[in-house]
């Protein structure tokens, strides 16, 4: 058993004991608090009859939409679980946290609460976490399943990148609660995961519909269907949940919001911020407060979901939180934010804004493409189908596009007249004008919620723990003009509008993140000039632009064999994500990284690294 889960357990034996009696009422002494109920599904997206899915019946979900509201334009703030759940726990975008890196809060994947480089992943003292605030309010907070287990037993999966309190979540089951006390539930439904469920019928793959971004091909044909099988499940979990309510007679006085972490787990879906990734169902029921069957369609975030549970339970929302209420709004949102970045072993950076309109997309790490190797993605069938046809040039150029070596700089779709997003009109003269607004709605938002994404994360773990969380780095007084100058480097390294004197200039900053760009900006554009304070660059302070610049020496002077002992010595650093780094340069070196091999085999993790490793000895 992990420390963390014996932990739960000691918590949750003694809190279930000494629970009291508990009056509930709102936070001026009138009316009594709701329940309220999270219905958390995993990798889906709209695919039910309520948002017109034809091939397959939900009736308890189209039921609880009919008996509440449903929101046509909801999305994530991450179309991956543990940066999504992160920034849903908190009301906040996980990029303020640092918390989006999917999986960072432990050294390996064997289990949540991993030891992490120097502690740094604890929250900020004016950061707790939703269920945190909602206990301070009088709430019994749950996190469980539809499968309901021994009261006691342990939590349903949590999958935050950070460090929380073992106490956060009194338990797995509202039923430890003291008489009259309102309880928080967020339960845990396998959802798009739960691929093989037993069903009376299962979806005939002859009758899906597929995007016209994947070739109509057998296998993604089979996998589709099975993907809408999983939405048939997850209909029947939801209402073993709703009729507990019911047989409770709870049903009127509890809240329930049903939505997923993120959309599908397809080639173009979960980890990517096309809607496939990020748009997501959301249907809340709230008897007596919200006009039944109604539907709303102005743009909502799942961080709103956080402020509206703590409003309704009556807790003023922090200052930290971003979240808006969903339902004490004066105006309408104009904007949602989404944002992509480090999956298992496969580092990108990709940021969002969606209008009700466009959709703009901003690509950091434009020398690869979308299809990097990852090994969760790899190993799905539908993955290696479509690797297949494209090596068989059987793949339309639209699907072909994922398997481009690299990608623009940026991408502009009007979501309205293109919605499965195929035409991408970021250099037509016609939609100048908001390519350019969003741009800079897109960098005002990145400077005001203080993103971290651009921070190599090799350096992101030095700051954090430097400063004793990653939330703290940008509220430093010297760091809070970074994010402007990271950028400027960024596009100075941008194929079109390339600026080598200042990708040069750049590489002797104070800052080391920004030192870190500029060295990927002289290799992205083989400046073979300077090599030298390339090779300079690799006895850096920072492990990120050692990283950076060794890898550029490497792939710019095929001579030297310096780069490769840089790369060889990063690999036993303390820091967990240099060793990653270094490891994906390796990696990148092709056959000349085969040297590093065994010293790749042989790195004390994270897992990430021995998969890059698995990968490299493939290739021999």
């Amino acid at each position: 058993m992990h420390a963390r889960s014996a932990a739960v357990l000691l918590v949750l034996a003694v809190g279930c004991a000494t629970a009291p009696s508990f009056r509930s009422t709102t936070a001026d002494g009138g009316g009594r608090r709701p329940n309220i109920v999270w219905l958390v599904g995993e990798d889906a997206s709209p695919h039910l009859g309520v948002y017109g899915e034809k091939v397959i019946a939900t009736p308890r979900l189209d039921r609880l939409a009919s008996e509440g509201v449903r929101f046509a334009r909801a999305f994530v703030t991450a179309p991956v679980c543990s940066p999504s759940r992160s920034a849903l726990i908190t009301g906040m975008y996980q990029t303020t946290l640092g918390a989006h890196n999917h999986r960072s809060q432990q050294t390996s994947d064997k289990g949540e609460g991993g030891a992490p480089y120097h502690q740094s992943y604890r929250l900020g003292p004016h950061t707790p976490m939703v269920p945190q605030r909602l206990q301070q309010a009088g709430y019994f907070t749950v996190l469980g399943t539809h499968n309901w287990g021994k009261t006691g037993g342990p939590l349903a999966k949590s999958d935050y990148n950070f460090l929380w309190p073992a106490d956060a979540f009194h338990g797995n089951d509202w039923a430890g609660r003291a008489p009259g006390q309102p309880f928080f539930a967020q339960i845990h439904l396998a959802g798009g995961k739960g691929r093989h469920p037993k069903l009376p019928a299962h979806v005939d793959p002859a009758a899906v519909v597929l995007p016209p971004y994947y070739p109509d091909h057998p296998v993604l044909r089979k996998d589709w269907a099975e993907y809408l099988d999983s939405w048939v499940a997850m209909d029947a979990h939801v209402g073993i949940v709703l009729d507990r309510l019911e047989a409770e007679g709870v049903a009127d006085d509890t809240v329930v919001f049903f939505f997923t972490d993120h959309g599908t787990s397809h080639v173009r879906g979960k980890q990517f911020l096309y809607d496939e990734g990020i748009r997501i169902p959301l249907i809340v029921r709230h008897p007596g407060h919200i006009a039944a069957g109604s539907v709303r369609s102005d743009l909502v975030s799942h961080i709103d979901i956080s402020a509206t549970t703590l409003s309704l339970a009556g807790v003023t929302p922090s200052a930290q939180v971003q979240g808006r209420p969903l339902f004490d709004r004066k105006t309408p949102a104009t904007h949602v934010f989404s944002a992509r970045d480090r999956c298992d072993e496969t580092v990108d950076i990709i940021r969002s804004v969606r209008t009700q309109r466009f959709k703009y997309i901003r690509n950091y790490v434009t020398q690869r493409g979308h299809a990097q190797p990852n090994e969760y993605k790899d190993a799905k069938a539908i993955m290696q189908a479509m690797r297949t046809l494209a090596g068989e040039h059987k793949l339309t150029p639209l699907q072909a596009q994922v398997f481009s070596s690299t990608r623009p700089p940026e991408e502009l779709y009007d979501v309205e007249a293109d919605p499965h997003e195929t035409e991408n009109l970021a250099q037509t003269a016609a939609h100048r004008a908001t390519l350019l607004e969003l741009r800079g709605v897109h960098e005002q938002f990145m400077d005001d919620s203080r993103d971290m994404g651009l921070i190599p994360e090799p350096e992101l773990e030095e700051l954090g723990a430097r400063h004793g969380n990653k939330h703290a780095i940008l509220e430093q007084a010297d760091l809070r003009a970074l994010l402007p100058r990271l950028r400027e480097v960024i596009w100075a390294g941008e194929a079109a509008t390339a600026d080598l004197p200042r990708l040069r200039t750049a590489l002797r900053n104070d800052a080391a993140a920004v030192r870190t760009w500029a060295a990927i900006g002289l290799h992205k554009r083989a400046d073979v000039s300077a090599l030298p304070q390339l090779a300079t660059a690799q006895d850096d302070p920072s492990a990120a632009v050692r990283i950076a610049a060794a890898l550029a020496v490497a792939m710019l002077d095929a001579g030297p064999r310096a780069p490769l002992d840089v790369l060889g010595r990063e690999l036993a650093s303390p820091n967990y994500a240099a060793r990653l780094y270094a490891a994906l340069a390796i990696e990148q070196l092709g056959e000349r990284g085969q040297s590093l091999l065994p010293l790749l085999q042989a790195t004390k993790g994270p897992d990430e690294v021995l998969r890059i490793a698995k990968r490299l000895a493939a290739t021999r």
